[in-house]
């Protein structure tokens, strides 16, 4: 990993972890007074939250790397999903993932922060802030972190002889097409996890398989890919060809995540 590619995940983890404490600012005020909630065109909620966190990563970003265009879902959902052909590099970001696991305080919900490079995930970062958790990757080099603690080196694992630890949404993690997977691989146990959680447990060698058949947008999936990748783990759709990104519309077909393969 160059030391280039250091220098831009160390401002990453900075600027995610800054969103991430606006984020929890609202999670406080939540708990005692609650907090406004509004419906999206996809029926999704969407809070006062989620936008006062993409207006910071929006402005960091803007600083950091002026050249790079920002595609963010709150903007995007507001103003519709860009049009014609998207450039080939530009950031992607979620700036609160889980957004219902935010409502549900049960503290899985991510600010997500990826890079595109010709379609490809090259750089990203996924920061929890209610578990005090960032994973980030870039380079061939991924990482974990604690809060205020240095980052260590994370890799992804092969499939253990006892079979694999299969990791699914918490809230779209049940169906006949999730049991026809399933059913051609040897499974020893399967979790359940919130927002981009899923694929840094298969980075950091806690888990095998993530298939997703429910939707997503490339906001959803980018920072977390990049992580995955970073860390020797593919994200492919059920054809076998890497997700990529900047496709029409910016809808993720189904696709399935894995460790070492």
């Amino acid at each position: 990993m160059t030391g280039a590619n250091e220098d831009l995940l160390t401002a990453l983890r900075l600027i995610a972890e800054r969103a991430g404490k606006i984020v929890l600012g609202y999670y406080v005020e939540a708990e005692n007074d609650g907090i406004d909630v509004r419906q999206k065109s996809d029926a999704s909620p969407v809070t006062a939250a989620d936008e006062a966190c993409e207006a910071f990563i929006l402005e960091a970003l803007a600083k950091l790397t002026p050249e790079i265009p920002v595609i963010s879902e709150e903007a995007a959902e507001a103003g519709g999903v860009p049009e014609g052909d998207v450039p080939d590099q530009f950031w992607l970001v979620d700036p609160l993932d889980g957004t219902k696991e935010f409502l549900n305080r049960n503290g899985e919900f991510t600010v997500n922060i990826g890079l595109v490079d010709k379609g490809r995930p090259v750089a990203g970062v996924v920061h929890a802030p209610a578990l005090a958790k960032t994973w980030a990757g870039a380079g061939g080099l991924a990482t974990f972190s604690t809060m205020d603690q240095p980052p260590s080196e994370i890799t992804a694992r092969k499939i253990p002889a006892e079979g694999a630890t299969v990791v699914a949404s918490r809230r779209h993690g049940s169906g006949g097409e999730l049991d026809a997977f399933l059913a051609g691989h040897k499974v020893k146990e399967l979790i359940g996890a919130g927002s981009s959680l899923k694929f840094c447990l298969i980075a950091s060698g806690e888990a095998d398989i993530y298939p997703r058949f429910g939707r997503t947008m490339e906001w959803d999936t980018c920072a977390a890919h990049a992580v995955l990748k970073a860390a020797g783990g593919r994200v492919e759709t059920l054809d076998g060809a890497e997700l990529t990104y900047g496709k029409p519309g910016l809808d993720n077909p189904h696709f399935v995540a894995w460790g070492r393969r």
